[in-house]
């Protein structure tokens, strides 16, 4: 392709000017600001060559909370758009381009990364492990999926962004239909961070089944681990599907093949069968965390054990089960006739049974119970009504004869959002208020909270409840504007409205953060909530980069709720303690996220020469490691005692 340099810095339009106008100050500003206060020996040694399974998740979470401050603008712009009929504020083109970045970042760079970081800090310590099983395989996930959504982000300012919607259909997405840059970023960006996913799921599995605690069998692992571990097995299976699907559209867009162009012998349906097969698991891969966080959290606030414990491990193994056979129902309507279309009907309504058992698991566990309306909870308690209306709706979408009604219209639209939102977001939420203590060391403002949790949730609802009807009314999804006569105007305009209120509860978010960083209460030891069940209570807060002084034995499910409660296993002896054997930094890792970004960009533009440069670079980085030879260090008994000094003298 011959790229002129006007299609790469693109100008004109006041949106993407002043875009490109505010990325560069605030470059300069951070850099800036780092120089001014002395900072880059700090960042480099703390965080940037970091392998603390602790701090990547905290990048994880830094990086997400970006995305979806971006991936929220992007879904301002197009309720800004639509709030009135035959509104002018985005062109068809500029429409297309936003829906399709904000359905990518927010599914991909903010839903998996804040799930992946959570899943970072809080399983190795439910656990009892000092660290994952591959240190220095986690921080290189981080940084290729860090790479690959920076790729992704640059598509706005530089050259132009993918347009034929984040499920990419060919031949749409071909260079035939698209003949820019923009569906380059997408084949090549999530190449890259798919790659750190799938090293991600490895890591994972390993680190669970090799490095739990003395005495903690399977089935008495917490049930968030029971999830990660499911939604792992997930991951192995189904990304390499995208990836290789990936791969097929690049060559197809880079290297003239026709994989899926249908005149010169290729299959468009390929890609779609291709994408939906990782496509549909993926929404578990996202979902399933969130159920093990709802399932900690309430049984912490219910103070009572999670009722059916080994039902609902079975409802989970069993939903990553159906994930895989479900994925036809996405495109009923293509013409696979009644015969397919009621097996896959069928597949998809049975998910509803594992799902009503956890339901109904979560009810029971609160029932009786002695239930504290903490922030966290207050998101869990919003979950169940809101998820429930998502999946009462999917099950109606799940009708195949339905679905010709429903399909492509905005009831679509409004089904996965009360199931994304509620299955993902609040559990996110929840999980941030619970876990932050862990984190930092103090807690997140519970009254600034309270308006988060009641601003974003009446927000939501405003926002995407209308859209059922604007559906069942006829307005489809992905039009850029509507006429005046088609009696949308109102339920548009709700919509709008609602979403202003949704981005007012995602501000006081970031004002709580702001505010509980400068004045919250600091030393709120070990168990802050003082309902703690599972083992990361155990240690203290901000957790020790060693986790454990000694590795707790386990004798029961929820091991630190007995420990309090038989006042065994809390104590803590100079005697048994012995220097700590921990992984080194490595500069390896972040490196190599550097080098694929180069790579990536060098094959977004198709200049292939350089692109070589690009790939050497990338090798280089895996001979590096080759002759890493580095084995640890210990961390002293000295320093354990000091660390360990919140739980008083230690004899």
């Amino acid at each position: 392709m011959n790229i002129k340099w006007d299609k790469i810095l693109l100008g004109g339009d006041p949106l993407l000017v002043g875009s490109q106008i505010a990325i560069v100050l605030t470059t300069v500003g951070i850099i800036a600001a780092i120089t001014y206060f002395k900072k880059w020996k700090w960042l480099w040694n703390e965080w940037l060559t970091t392998v603390d399974h602790k701090k990547i998740g905290i990048m994880y979470i830094l990086s997400a909370v970006l995305m979806f401050f971006r991936g929220g603008v992007d879904g301002l712009m197009m309720k800004a758009q639509t709030a009135v009929p035959e509104n002018t504020f985005l062109d068809a083109q500029h429409y297309n381009e936003v829906f399709t970045t904000h359905g990518v970042i927010m599914i991909l760079f903010m839903a998996m990364p804040m799930l992946m970081g959570i899943i970072n800090l809080a399983m190795p310590l439910q656990i009892g492990a000092r660290d994952v099983a591959f240190p220095q395989l986690n921080a290189l996930s981080f940084w290729l999926f860090f790479s690959g959504a920076m790729l992704f982000n640059l598509s706005f300012v530089v050259g132009g962004s993918p347009d034929a919607g984040w499920t990419s259909y060919f031949p749409l997405a071909g260079k035939e239909f698209s003949p820019g840059i923009g569906n380059n970023y997408y084949m090549v960006a999530l190449q890259i961070a798919g790659i750190g996913t799938l090293a991600s799921g490895i890591n994972f599995i390993v680190t669970i089944l090799k490095m739990r605690t003395k005495g903690m069998t399977l089935m008495k692992m917490p049930m968030f681990t029971w999830t990660v571990l499911v939604t792992s097995l997930i991951i192995i299976i189904a990304f390499p599907i995208f990836t290789v699907a990936l791969l097929l559209g690049m060559m197809d867009r880079l290297y003239g093949t026709h994989f899926f162009t249908v005149e010169a012998g290729g299959l468009d349906m390929l890609w779609a069968n291709l994408f939906w097969l990782w496509g549909h698991p993926e929404v578990y891969i996202v979902v399933l965390p969130a159920f093990g966080i709802y399932s900690d959290i309430i049984s912490t606030f219910a103070k009572k054990r999670l009722y059916g414990y080994t039902s609902m491990v079975w409802a989970v193994v069993l939903i990553s089960v159906l994930s895989m056979l479900v994925w036809v129902h996405h495109f009923f309507t293509m013409g696979v006739g009644p015969a397919v279309n009621s097996v896959f009907s069928i597949t998809t309504m049975l998910i509803a049974v594992p799902t009503g058992i956890k339901m109904f698991n979560w009810l029971f566990t609160m029932r009786k119970g002695r239930i504290e309306f903490t922030t966290p909870m207050l998101w869990s308690l919003a979950f169940i009504p809101t998820f429930l209306i998502g999946g009462v709706t999917g099950v109606m979408l799940a009708m195949a004869a339905a679905d010709f009604q429903y399909h492509n219209t905005l009831f679509l639209v409004a089904h996965f959002h009360y199931t994304l939102i509620p299955g993902v977001v609040y559990a996110v939420f929840a999980a941030l208020y619970y876990y932050w203590p862990k984190m930092f060391g103090y807690k997140l403002s519970e009254k600034i909270g309270k308006w988060h949790f009641w601003l974003f949730n009446i927000g939501f609802n405003v926002t995407f409840f209308p859209m059922f009807f604007l559906g069942l009314n006829g307005a489809v999804r992905r039009a850029y504007t509507y006429s005046a006569e088609s009696g949308f105007s109102t339920l548009f305009l709700i919509s709008a409205i609602g979403s202003i209120i949704l981005a007012a509860g995602f501000a006081a978010l970031v004002y709580n953060i702001y505010w509980s960083f400068r004045y919250a209460e600091r030393n709120v030891g070990n168990d802050p909530w003082g309902n703690g069940r599972t083992l990361e209570w155990s240690i203290g807060s901000p957790a020790p980069h060693y986790n454990f002084a000694t590795l707790p034995e386990v004798k029961t499910i929820d091991a630190f709720w007995y420990m309090k409660k038989e006042k065994k296993g809390l104590g803590l002896r100079k005697s048994d303690l012995k220097p700590i054997h921990m992984p080194s930094k490595s500069w390896i890792p972040v490196y190599m996220g550097a080098a694929f970004f180069v790579f990536g960009f060098m094959l977004v533009f198709e200049w292939h020469i350089l692109s070589i440069f690009g790939g050497l670079a990338v090798l280089a980085g895996l001979v590096f490691r080759s002759f890493d030879y580095n084995s640890g260090y210990y961390v002293p008994v000295e320093e354990i005692i000091e660390t360990e000094k919140w739980r008083g003298e230690i004899k």
